[in-house]
């Protein structure tokens, strides 16, 4: 059941001119399909009209449709008639379970999203973790993330409740001031105590519009620090910190070196990943767990963790009690 009925959706005009600042996550995306997202309701043919004739601006000058976006880009968006839609329907059940909230004051809030959840609605999924917090908080004024977790992956997410803080954060991310770290297990026997992983990463559209990412030199740098935590007969418990944001770059980097996340649907073991799903595994294993950075308005240090969820401890626990089982098979076999 969902809060509300849906309506026709009615057409306002945005009377003034906006101005959005291009992240790293709309980096590589041309700049019409683009505006087809931030301006939902307006016909195709108006966004290729206020390009032709250079109404919309990108650092001050005219840009063709197949211009792809730059992190830091400015883009000026004229004033245009979108739809006005109801908000979006959440069920009862989203809005009766609040998210975990693991620091809060008025400039930040930061949660524990679960796997499952995307982070915002777009491409088939009807809502996310920023309009569940908006109908959840109501009178907030200001609530919108500062950076994105896959879908699958849970752990440490960001957002700002001001708009002041949440630039900060963001450019603090685009400097490298944030320090991320996520827990991760990988099919394989994982050798060394660190390694510094620098695979630069490219970012293409399959045929179905699917967003993907491959390790090419052509690509964009990315850097990775990956510690070994724990290793068995199949699989290798890993810590990685991000150095840079790419997108999937732990998957794609841990991929390409012969080690797929366990339960990754994009890059991983599809076959390992069916029977996985038997042993209590049915999602990928990848946790934000660790997030170390200053304060927007005061500076001090914030270091905010979040254990593994309880699933995914369970999958490790059943592994270390099958690798027993499995030594002291041997144990005995060997005594025989």
């Amino acid at each position: 059941m969902t809060i509300g009925k849906a309506h026709p959706a009615e057409s306002r005009s945005t009377a003034t001119v906006r101005k959005v600042s291009i992240g790293e996550e709309d980096a590589g995306q041309r700049i019409d399909n683009f505006l087809l997202r931030e301006c939902k309701g307006v016909p195709k043919s108006h966004i290729y009209r206020i390009l032709r004739s250079g109404e919309v601006r990108v650092n001050g000058g005219r840009v063709a449709q197949t211009y792809r976006l730059a992190a830091g880009d400015e883009v000026r968006i004229p004033p245009v008639r979108v739809a006005e839609r109801q908000p979006t329907a959440i069920p009862r059940s989203a809005l009766a379970t609040p998210l975990e909230v693991v620091f809060e004051d008025e400039a930040l809030l930061v949660i524990n999203k679960p796997a499952g959840l995307a982070v915002h609605g777009g491409s088939g999924v009807s809502f996310g973790v920023i309009e569940q917090l908006r109908q959840q908080r109501p009178t907030a004024k200001f609530l919108e993330l500062a950076h994105r977790l896959d879908r699958e992956t849970s752990g440490l997410l960001i957002v700002g409740k001001r708009r002041s803080a949440l630039n900060a954060v963001q450019d603090q991310m685009r400097a490298g001031k944030i320090e991320k770290r996520y827990l991760t297990m990988v099919a394989g026997r994982w050798i060394n105590p660190m390694q510094h992983v620098k695979l630069a990463l490219h970012k293409y559209l399959t045929e179905d519009g699917e967003r993907r990412v491959v390790a090419s030199e052509d690509g964009k740098p990315a850097h990775s620090i990956v510690r070994l935590l724990k290793r068995w007969e199949s699989y290798s418990l890993l810590e990685v910190e991000l150095k840079t944001g790419r997108t999937h770059q732990i998957r794609v980097h841990l991929q390409s070196l012969g080690f797929p996340l366990l339960g990754d649907d994009k890059y991983g073991d599809f076959a390992l990943n069916k029977a996985l799903v038997k042993e209590g595994l049915p999602r990928m294993f990848l946790h934000a767990a660790i997030l170390r950075f200053a304060h927007p308005v005061s500076g001090q240090t914030l270091e905010l963790t979040a254990p593994l969820p309880a699933q995914l401890q369970d999958f490790v626990a059943r592994v270390d009690a099958q690798q027993r089982s499995d030594f002291t098979k041997k144990d005995h076999a060997t005594h025989e």
